[in-house]
């Protein structure tokens, strides 16, 4: 076989030739990958769901409503969720800030007093073993407890800052990430501003929706989750 001459046209073209060899196997890799990870994406969403809600209790089936409330650029997704017999058991949000990395996605339920029964972080690319620490640091009996706190009496805000919650240690700026996303997620609910002293405006913005956020919801509106 004859050898290519080293030329700048042989040598673009075996580049040019390569790129779009790697193109179509990245976009063929996207196409197969995609189904499965939006499965598994929804899977997780249902699981956060009844984690944040229920708790321990999180094998029963729930009735979950979803609405969109879109301020500005900010999104927020809010899963109503009730037993099976119509009973309100209290409401989950989910909503985007950004931490020392963008995009820290916090699913946080509430009961219909205020007070925090769980969250879950759906996301995020905080530093590994420092800010990803979030999704433990601040469940119930861990050092930055928030469960069965209420943000509109508790200050729910880093000591640094003058609030009551512990830091995540080495890791300041996703701890306040994290409880800006609380505060706020509060005060699209419930109305009216929270010790944390947050507001719309402080929460980094979300893309731009084509139309409000119900593609990835736990279940469409009145529906039953049911866990295998």
């Amino acid at each position: 076989m004859k050898k290519l001459e080293s030329s700048l046209k042989n040598m673009t073209i075996v580049l040019t030739t390569v790129a779009l060899v790697a193109a179509a196997l990245l976009g063929y890799m996207n196409e197969i990958t995609k189904e499965p990870i939006a499965l598994i994406e929804k899977q997780n969403l249902e699981n956060g769901i009844k984690k944040v809600i229920l708790g321990e209790a999180g094998d029963k089936q729930i009735n979950v409503k979803t609405d969109s409330i879109i301020d500005g650029k900010q999104i927020f997704v809010v899963y109503e969720v009730s037993s099976t017999d119509g009973k309100p058991l209290g409401k989950a949000i989910k909503t985007s800030v950004n931490g020392f990395s963008p995009d820290m996605t916090v699913l946080t339920g509430f009961a219909p007093d205020g007070k925090i029964l769980g969250y879950e972080v759906l996301k995020h690319a905080e530093t590994p073993g420092l800010g990803a620490k979030a999704n433990d640091w601040f469940q119930s009996g861990a050092k930055g407890d928030i469960i069965g706190k209420n943000p509109a009496k508790d200050h729910l805000t880093v000591i640094k800052d003058g609030g009551e919650i512990d830091a995540i240690t080495a890791a300041t700026i996703t701890s306040r990430a994290f409880l800006r996303a609380i505060n706020l997620e509060y005060e699209k609910l419930f109305g009216g501003k929270t010790n944390g002293n947050t507001g719309a405006t402080s929460a980094a913005p979300a893309p731009e929706p084509a139309a409000p956020d119900t593609a990835a919801c736990a279940a469409p509106a009145d529906s039953t989750l049911v866990t295998e």
